[in-house]
């Protein structure tokens, strides 16, 4: 069976830790999630550690295994976290992503006779500092959202706002890895060439219309050689996990330079991922049947399988927030623009995505992002994106404290949430995935 798409005993409902804070029915971190983060103290120059969440505390699984016994196979399982490198980890595959999650699940259990050992390996969340979960060589963006894909299209394209190939190809383009930053991360607003309508030749200067994007990173646990390709029978167990993802756009520029070849830097300046990846294995509760809407066009055979359409989608409530400057000087909360769901939202399945990059013999590699493309509900209110919601900056959104916004300004944090939830599940979330806006560079 695969664990990712199997409940096991670290699913059942009635799971609780000697953490207590894991069990307070509000963490993002039960013991059922489990998900690893690389971080260290903050202010400090400790070597960055492979952790893992539970509750508000953090498990620094270098100390915790020279803290406790272990079998042969969960040395050898646990060696590459211990080094912190996640990528060699993730190539050891799925049973020993597995074996190291009933191994912790045991561990951190109430009753656990690892308690005593363990507890002194816990490091308090808020006192960590976070680096990329994993080395990231490649990213590729998709376009799965088929209410943001619509809605877009509806303001340039109003009698054929999707495009004939939409329905048949998952479509996306190659991103920029070098520029992925980590929750907290800070933005520097992008320069580049944008054109009025009514002028003859462009300008360059600092974007004016810079926007956030909602969607959902898929990590890649384990690739494929060049020339060979990833089917939907496989597809499930090359994903190792999730990750809250913000394709940060500067419209103006994309409005100008994305034909023929699409976005370039309009998209290249800035991603920032959530810093824990919440692992397939842990998603599992919250698998749905995939289906497509009547008189649409069902999948080609390589992107169909009895599996995908069984528990091909993922039940995942999304949300965007927004802390203005002002909102922050006056220490007043971040306002939520707007909510989703990736089930409802995407048109195509994490499985599709995987099995479509390589059906032409593209090599993925461990720790390879996918983003899913922005996940946007049906209802104005569930867009994820400003271009959305403001309606291509033609309607203003007005904030509960009197600010209003077409597009962000200098100084605005956007803050990503996720949580899962089911009835007979614990529910679990990704933690947040926090941005801040600076000026551009003067000159």
């Amino acid at each position: 069976m695969n664990p990712n798409t199997h409940l096991d005993a670290t699913h059942d409902l009635a799971l609780c830790s000697w953490v207590a804070s894991a069990n307070d029915g509000a963490t993002d971190f039960p013991i059922q999630n489990l998900p690893y983060a690389r971080a260290r103290r903050a202010g400090t120059d400790e070597p960055w550690r492979i952790m893992v969440a539970i509750g508000d505390q953090a498990l620094d699984l270098a100390a915790a295994v020279l803290a406790a016994e272990h079998t042969d196979a969960q040395t050898a399982a646990l060696a590459p976290l211990v080094q912190g490198d996640l990528n060699a980890f993730m190539t050891r595959g799925p049973a020993d992503w597995q074996l190291v999650r009933e191994s912790l699940s045991r561990a951190l259990t109430m009753g656990s006779p690892a308690e005593r050992a363990l507890a002194p390996c816990l490091i308090a969340q808020s006192a960590l500092e976070f680096a990329l979960p994993c080395t990231i060589g490649d990213y590729t963006d998709f376009y799965t959202g088929i209410h943001h894909a619509t809605t877009v299209g509806k303001l340039f394209r109003p009698d054929n706002p999707l495009l004939p190939n939409y329905q048949w190809v998952p479509i996306g383009y190659h991103g920029r890895a070098s520029s992925i930053g980590v929750s907290g991360q800070t933005v520097r607003r992008p320069m580049g060439q944008t054109k009025a309508p009514d002028s003859d030749s462009p300008q360059f200067g600092p974007c004016k219309r810079l926007d956030f994007e909602l969607e959902l990173g898929l990590v890649i646990g384990t690739g494929n050689a060049l020339g060979e390709r990833i089917d939907m029978a496989q597809a499930e167990a090359a994903l190792f996990g999730m990750v809250l993802l913000n394709d940060w756009s500067a419209r103006d520029v994309q409005a100008w330079e994305y034909q023929p070849l699409g976005p370039f830097l309009s998209k290249n300046f800035a991603t920032t991922i959530s810093p824990w990846i919440v692992t397939m294995a842990a998603l599992a509760p919250f698998r749905l049947p995939f289906t497509r809407p009547a008189g649409d066009p069902q999948p080609l055979p390589y992107l169909d399988s009895a599996a995908n359409r069984a528990a091909g989608a993922i039940d995942v409530q999304l949300s965007v927030w927004i802390e203005t400057a002002q909102m922050s000087a006056s220490k007043a909360s971040a306002v939520r623009l707007s909510s989703s769901n990736f089930s409802e939202a995407a048109y195509w399945t994490a499985t599709q995505l995987v099995a479509h990059h390589t059906a032409g013999g593209c090599n993925l590699q461990a720790g390879d992002l996918l983003g899913t493309g922005t996940l946007s509900g049906p209802a104005p209110d569930q867009a994820g994106s400003l271009l959305e919601l403001s309606m291509g900056g033609k309607t203003p959104i007005t904030l509960p404290n009197g600010e209003q916004r077409t597009f962000l300004a200098d100084g605005d944090g956007v803050i990503l949430k996720g949580r899962c939830s089911a009835v007979g599940a614990v529910a679990l979330g990704f933690g947040e995935c926090r941005g801040t806006v600076l000026p551009a560079l003067a000159g």
